[in-house]
């Protein structure tokens, strides 16, 4: 199983560059940023920076989206980066929710996200693609490479993550509901005529290794509602009780009031009190480490590639090292 460490781009950029060089040295093979512009800084910035310090670490977003910048644009910064440091980036993608929302626009379509998939993939791998009917092409890449991995939780969006994407993001570590989807996605690449096995699975969530649980739980709870945001545009499309959709990721948000952006992703955000301990329990990794081993391997059995670690509390070093002490080296 591959590890990743997912962090957000909070100034000073050179805490972000030491964290991902930290993770490097521990045996993390990703490094993750969030992407929205008016929250954190530029992540495309930091990754060069990332990638001039580390040596094989692979980096992208979790998650950019079609709507903040052009394609071709994100295409060409991805190339420009491949082509500076040897093909170590990944582009992770989503309808968007933070970066549009805090902008005031609405998340993109999933017509839209497909269709961007296809077109930043060929772009930045050398190849002719269409943008806004123009055909466009960036000559100037050689030997490139961009798998992009797409972040799904619904049914429309798992059948388009199987059809299309190299990769498939799932920001949450619950293993039932991961089966449920992983399967999901698997049907849909077979249905479209891919090998299930090509598209890589990525199950990306909090961990917190200690033996207080109350105070993990606290520094996690962020989570439960940044998932909430998406299950809640799911049950506005599907409805609260959906065979769409399973129970047992949409009954949480019932005492859902609202969110408020400014704590997004963050250690005690007001905005999530709705959250049961369950649920924290559930979609992360908490306690000493042979509860993260233990789940770990749940989760490998399901056919997780790679384990991508929110890191977004009060103990962001002891994590890393403690994953590259201990649950790294019991999972590989």
């Amino acid at each position: 199983m591959d590890f990743g460490l997912v962090l957000q781009t909070d100034p000073p950029a050179s805490a972000v560059v030491g964290l991902m060089r930290r993770a490097e040295r521990n045996g993390f093979r990703y490094g993750w940023t969030f992407d929205s512009a008016v929250l954190w800084q530029e992540p495309f910035v930091i990754y060069s920076r990332i990638l001039e310090h580390t040596t094989k670490l692979i980096v992208g977003p979790m998650v950019t989206n079609p709507g903040t910048r052009t394609w071709e644009v994100t295409a060409s910064t991805f190339a420009t980066l491949n082509e500076m440091y040897g093909n170590r980036t990944v582009c992770g993608i989503g309808r968007g929710d933070s970066a549009m929302r805090v902008a005031g626009r609405a998340p993109n379509t999933l017509a839209r996200l497909g269709e961007a998939i296809d077109v930043i993939r060929e772009l930045a791998e050398g190849r002719e693609a269409l943008v806004d009917g123009s055909p466009i092409r960036l000559p100037w890449v050689r030997d490139g490479k961009l798998p992009v991995w797409m972040a799904a939780y619904g049914p429309k969006a798992l059948a388009m993550a199987g059809a299309k994407a190299d990769g498939f993001i799932l920001q949450l570590a619950d293993p039932y509901l991961t089966e449920t989807m992983v399967n999901a996605v698997r049907t849909a690449a077979s249905d479209a005529g891919r090998d299930p096995d090509s598209v890589t699975i990525c199950v990306a969530a909090p961990a917190y290794v200690g033996d207080d649980l109350a105070h993990a739980r606290d520094q996690c709870r962020w989570f439960g509602g940044m998932v909430g945001n998406h299950v809640a545009d799911l049950v506005s499309r599907y409805g609260e009780h959906s065979d769409l959709v399973p129970d047992a990721l949409t009954t949480y948000i019932k005492q859902r009031e609202g969110y408020d952006y400014s704590h997004h992703g963050r250690a005690g955000n007001p905005s999530t009190d709705f959250v049961p301990d369950d649920i924290v329990d559930r979609f992360c990794l908490l306690g000493p480490a042979e509860a993260h081993i233990e789940k770990l391997k749940t989760l490998q059995a399901l056919g997780v590639d790679q384990f991508a670690v929110y890191n977004m509390h009060d103990a962001k070093e002891t994590t890393i090292d403690t994953y590259g002490s201990e649950i790294i080296p019991a999972l590989n």
